[in-house]
């Protein structure tokens, strides 16, 4: 590598100011804890009924399967790219870009998801505030979401260790917040509607394998954003040691918190068919227990929560989202200006590229009043609507790095080959969410057709883009040698991997 292509490498390269607590704030932020248990725990229930907590456990077990490859990959590479970069790197570079737009892709449809989500908990909130009337007063959801992109544009403009400060305080309040109620509930028994700490919510219900696993796909999409520190390779200290501790910390803590919450939510409510069915049709599951168990301040604490970890959801998927656009456009994949760093080494165009996309989308679905799903409250539509379609997009991405992880360990981890039957399961658990998304959808404009479609025109641009290989090829070759400059090794696995490997 020439000297001057090693200036330009490092003159474009992030600081690295994010410690490992750095890391896992945007992990944590994009997860959204208090967004997922507020409202995520609904729609298990009207399918198993007091199951639930079951049904989490499960989801658990997958998404550590699944957290296993990145956890493997990122303590060899770290790149701005995420599994643009770990997937680029074992399988190939046609493969990692493919793999990239697919998580670019998601974090764009989360950012906008969440403008909706802003919109609903903030008029939820303000109903809470009311005592809940039959008509309450209401702001236009497009306002709420506005604002929230205002402060995320201000927010863009700083340094990102300052940003995932944010993150950390936004979903600590909301856990602890959640911790207090569950161990109130608890404390109490679970007195609503009987039933007590009844703890056969860990069996099946008498329900089938199908509806079981038709469930787990829901609960198992509460994770979904755990891997966003990946993004962070190249602004992080030590990322090899220091992203893959984020990445476990992150799947463990989550894990603990969502099946304690979610048994005390379960037994909140009450097991019997009133509490399954007081659960299932609540807007805020954790504000109206919040209320029902310590009164009405508490419960416009969590609802207050769950504005906050709209808004911190959105705010990281924003800065995710941009830093892919940011590393596709460094290769030469974008328009220049994307590939840029401001004073502050933050991508800043490519940041604000994502927010005026989003905003422009939002517009549209608050004016045309779509897409409608039928919770009768359009902002919810919206943001079920585009986060399960980013989430979809999100699978693909995992089972690349799962394909990935099996190449890396049985072509450069020998010694740690017997483990590739965790990434072996974790892609059948992906497989099977997959299967039980399409089964039964029938419009064309369903979430799992949209999602389907946009990874097929991500495909078509992979094998059609001229020079697009060689570009990957090289972008990943500089972007992830040594801060002095040096090659990558022979054995680094840029060229293996069925995809086609350019001449360089």
């Amino acid at each position: 590598m020439s000297s001057s292509t090693v200036e330009a490498t490092q003159s474009s390269r992030p600081k690295r100011n994010l410690t490992l607590w750095g890391a896992a704030g945007l992990s944590l932020g994009i997860v959204g804890p208090s967004l997922a248990m507020s409202g995520n725990g609904q729609g298990t229930a009207a399918v198993v009924g007091k199951a639930v907590p079951l049904i989490f456990v499960l989801g658990a077990i997958g998404i550590s399967l699944i957290s296993h490859g990145f956890i493997r990959l990122t303590q060899k590479f770290n790149q701005a790219g995420s599994t643009y970069a770990l997937v680029g790197m074992t399988v190939g570079p046609r493969a990692g870009f493919f793999s990239g737009v697919g998580i670019m892709a998601t974090y764009a449809l989360f950012a906008l998801g969440n403008i909706g989500a802003i919109g609903s908990f903030v008029n939820a909130f303000i109903a809470n505030a009311q005592g809940s009337p039959a008509h309450p007063f209401k702001v236009p959801w497009l306002l709420s979401g506005v604002i929230g992109i205002i402060f995320a544009i201000l927010l863009s403009t700083r340094e990102f260790k300052n940003v995932v400060k944010i993150l950390l305080i936004i979903e600590g309040v909301g856990v602890v917040s959640m911790v207090v109620l569950s161990v109130v509930i608890l404390g109490k028994g679970g007195v609503a509607h009987g039933g007590g700490l009844d703890l056969s919510t860990f069996g099946t219900n008498h329900e089938s394998f199908t509806t079981i696993m038709g469930a787990v796909v829901g609960a198992f999409l509460s994770w979904a954003g755990f891997e966003g520190a990946a993004a962070l390779g190249e602004e992080t200290s030590n990322p090899s040691r220091n992203i893959p501790r984020s990445l476990l910390g992150v799947v463990a803590g989550t894990s603990v918190l969502f099946i304690v919450v979610m048994f005390a939510q379960t037994v909140g409510f009450g097991t019997n068919a009133a509490g399954v069915k007081a659960f299932s049709t609540s807007g805020n599951s954790l504000a109206q227990l919040g209320h029902n168990y310590v009164g009405l301040w508490f419960s416009l604490v969590l609802s207050f929560t769950a504005i906050m970890s709209a808004f911190g959801c959105m705010l990281a998927s924003i800065g995710t989202a941009g830093r892919l656009l940011y590393a596709f456009s460094r290769d030469g994949l974008g328009p220049k200006s994307w590939g840029k760093l401001d004073r502050k080494g933050e991508p800043a165009v490519a940041l604000r590229t994502v927010i005026v996309v989003i905003t422009v989308v939002a517009a549209i679905s608050f004016y045309t009043g779509h897409p409608v799903l039928g919770t009768g409250d359009p902002a919810l539509d919206m943001y079920f609507y585009f986060s399960t379609i980013g989430a979809l997009c999100l699978m693909v991405s995992y089972l690349m790095v799962e394909v990935g992880t099996i190449l890396h360990l049985t072509k450069e981890r020998r010694d740690k080959i017997a483990e590739t039957i965790i990434p072996v399961l974790g892609g059948a658990i992906i497989l099977a969410v997959f299967y039980f998304n399409v089964k039964g959808q029938t419009s064309i404009t369903a979430a799992p057709f949209i999602a389907g479609a946009l990874m097929g025109i991500a495909l078509i641009i992979t094998f059609a883009y001229p020079g697009l290989a060689t570009k990957v090829f090289n972008g990943l070759r500089r972007s992830l040698s040594e801060p002095e400059g040096k090659e990558l090794p022979a054995s680094s696995g840029i060229n293996k991997g069925p995809f086609p490997t350019p001449e360089v």
